[in-house]
């Protein structure tokens, strides 16, 4: 069952632009992701290998901090916004719920919930 500390390291790390960090910290070995009602991607090596792909994507990833995030026993939903920069100046923003069910100290599935439609940033 995670605790408050270890919650609040995750969103540190992923705040400070540590994704892969916090994976490698928090994700078990046979860790799952779904993007909405997408076929989950499985196992740790898989899910750095993809979110290195997505940090290649992008000019820049900054995280907004977190503003709330919720644990209930083994788990935990943490309201996450990202405002992504493409390699051409333009930015988006992508909005999300991640439900995370954990198994002691480490994230063992985690659906992520959003608009697909990006919600382009003028300026």
């Amino acid at each position: 069952m995670p605790n408050r500390e270890s919650v609040e390291r995750l969103i540190q790390l992923v705040e400070n632009e540590q994704t892969v960090q916090a994976m490698q910290e928090f994700y078990a070995d046979e860790a799952t992701m779904q993007e909405n009602n997408q076929p989950p991607r499985a196992g740790l090596p898989h899910l750095l290998e993809h979110e290195q792909q997505v940090l290649g994507k992008f000019k820049a990833i900054h995280t907004q901090p977190v503003d709330a995030f919720f644990i209930d026993g083994d788990r935990v939903v943490i309201h996450w916004i990202f405002d992504f920069t493409t390699h051409d100046g333009r930015r988006f923003r992508l909005d999300e719920l991640a439900y995370q069910t954990w198994s002691g100290d480490k994230i063992v599935r985690e659906r992520f919930y959003y608009d697909p439609a990006p919600q382009w940033i003028s300026g």
